[in-house]
């Protein structure tokens, strides 16, 4: 592993000025994306998308390389089939750790690391043009946030909410707080920390400013994960100095008050007898502290949690659901227990399902190799609707249906054809 990269990682250490490894610009063969961590993922209509991350690099044992900045992969939902896109116009640099939201069918993305230390840019791409065409939006006015990386965002009202993050010590009239990470200063280096800073992107002005708060904000954090439910934002975990965190906090979008809903002192969880669940629970009131891991809003009143990694440094394979009215967290079983996951991302689909794609499988903090991983794993928090029902049958039964399938509407045949090709 790069030592720049490594080093890097989650919040702690300092850059080296040579430069990452990058992917060749040259458009793969591949039929499905590369395997990666630290890459972002949106969804729109029936399409995932996917940009960046990073790989272990196949020249070298324990190098890595960013993964193609042209490259945009799409998962259709309805065809179950991937397909990459080239992008093009004012490509963003190859990055990991960058913050990703799609608002109105247009990917907006912010920070991230690079191969020369961290960044604040801002850059625009509409996924419903027949071209993906990048913007860098260079005319924003108001305070930018520092440079950094591992953020979370908030989105409302047509507007892209940053908290929290990893990166360089910002100037001077940021409101918040700033955590120096002493291990990021050497020699020349300038130095690198934790932060708790809220900066809002109205994308109707092209303005940035800070919200005055109320209420006693989450500490500075880095690799938490965020997720937005009408206008309150919530906020899970993450890594401060040499902690892992398990707290839960929620902010009112409208009257900016934070509130602290779940911390390992005062909750109750229900937790079931089985050992795959519990041994991860910590204390037995909640998910332990972790930090990569991903927080998916499933419906009005509930938080998917998964993966993620403790402070004891170990990958993580739970799910948990978070009950917003009860202010209760319950285990949730499911099958890929035997697929631990930190650094992925996690999309919710029209047919109530949560889509993991990507991210590590073991320590990435080791002197092992890393274990990143291309595989779509698949969470069903809600029954599927009919639609999908009957599509995963006639499908499934393809050999004995197949004969009828004349009959069907054109667009539902084609829609068929292409999903059974797939799984054949």
């Amino acid at each position: 592993m790069d030592v720049d990269l490594a080093q890097n990682l989650e919040d702690e250490e300092d850059d080296d000025d040579d430069e990452e490894e990058e992917e060749s610009e040259i458009v793969s063969e591949r039929v499905h994306p590369a395997e990666r961590s630290g890459h972002i993922a949106v969804i729109d209509r029936n399409c995932i998308y996917i940009w960046g991350g990073y790989k272990s690099s196949e020249a070298a044992l324990f190098s890595d390389l960013y993964l193609s900045r042209i490259e945009i992969w799409v998962f259709n939902l309805e065809t179950q089939r991937w397909c990459m896109r080239r992008s093009q116009g004012e490509v963003p640099g190859a990055m990991s750790g960058s913050c990703g939201a799609c608002i109105d069918g247009v990917l907006y993305l912010f920070g991230g690391h690079h191969a020369r230390g961290n960044s604040n840019l801002v850059y625009r791409l509409p996924l419903r043009a027949p071209e993906l065409v990048w913007e860098h939006m260079k005319n924003l006015t108001g305070r930018a946030p520092s440079c950094k990386d591992k953020l979370g965002c908030w989105i409302y009202n047509h507007r892209l909410v940053y908290f929290g993050g990893y990166g360089f010590i910002p100037e001077p009239g940021h409101r918040g707080s700033f955590e120096l990470d002493e291990n990021s200063v050497m020699g020349h280096h300038a130095g690198r920390g934790w932060n708790n800073h809220i900066h809002i992107l109205d994308l109707e002005s092209n303005t940035w400013t800070q919200p005055i708060t109320q209420g006693v904000p989450p500490s500075p954090r880095a690799a938490h994960a965020c997720a937005t439910i009408a206008n309150t934002g919530f906020v899970f975990g993450g890594r401060y100095r040499d902690h892992r965190l398990n707290d839960l906090h929620c902010i009112n979008l409208d009257s900016w008050q934070w509130s602290q809903m779940y911390g390992l002192i005062e909750s109750v969880c229900e937790c079931v007898a089985d050992s795959d669940l519990t041994h991860q629970c910590g204390t037995g009131l909640g998910p332990v502290g972790r930090s990569w891991h991903s927080l998916t809003p499933v419906s009005a009143d509930q938080l998917f949690l998964f993966g993620g990694f403790t402070t004891s440094r170990e990958t993580l394979s739970d799910g948990w659901i978070y009950s917003i009215s009860g202010k209760i967290w319950k285990p949730f079983k499911h099958q890929h227990m035997e697929q631990p996951r930190l650094w992925h991302t996690a999309c919710f689909t029209a047919d109530g399902e949560v889509c993991v794609f990507g991210g590590c499988a073991n320590n990435l903090l080791s002197h092992e190799q890393a274990a990143h991983s291309n595989e779509l794993l698949i969470f069903t928090l809600q029954p599927k609707p009919l639609f999908r029902l009957c599509m995963d049958i006639v499908v499934l039964h393809r050999k004995s249906l197949e004969k009828l399938w004349n009959i069907l509407p054109k667009a539902l045949l084609v829609l068929i054809q292409n999903r059974s090709t797939h799984e054949s």
